[in-house]
């Protein structure tokens, strides 16, 4: 199982992003290999918003649909995920990583996974999970 971080599914959505290739290539295999894919519930939002923003209604609506037709597992957080989600929050607040990294995070600990499809390399190589000394970050 892999955690889906907010990048890497804008930029898949988007043709014109510069990651876009390297997007669609990572969820193309990982589809292929029935690999599941787990989206933190607020990463869903974040996705939404961006891609509405970027991209237009029908760009925010594709991803909806594949909501809807389960390319994506959408995984809700537990009052534990929000508190350790906080903890992370204030830990790493020079960053600062924000909600939605912590979320993943939180995640990635409860459920011991250990890869996460990101972009952003900044907090995700430095943040350091309760489970594993790092995350393994995707795509390569």
């Amino acid at each position: 199982m892999i955690l889906v971080d907010t990048g890497p599914l804008v930029a898949a959505a988007l043709a014109d992003d510069a990651n876009h290739r390297r997007c669609v290539d990572l969820f193309t295999s990982l589809h292929l290999n029935a690999e599941p894919m787990l989206i933190p519930s607020l990463v869903v939002t974040e996705v939404c918003y961006l891609l509405e923003r970027e991209g237009g209604p029908r760009a925010e609506a594709g991803f909806l649909r594949g909501l809807a037709d389960e390319d994506f597992i959408v995984a809700d957080l537990e009052p534990a995920d929000y508190r350790r989600a906080q903890e992370l929050v204030i830990k790493y607040s020079d960053m600062p990583i924000g909600a939605v990294d912590a979320s993943v995070v939180a995640l990635a600990e409860r459920l011991n996974i250990v890869e996460v499809a990101t972009l952003d390399r900044r907090h995700f190589s430095v943040v350091r999970p309760s489970h594993i000394d790092a995350l393994r970050l995707l795509p390569d």
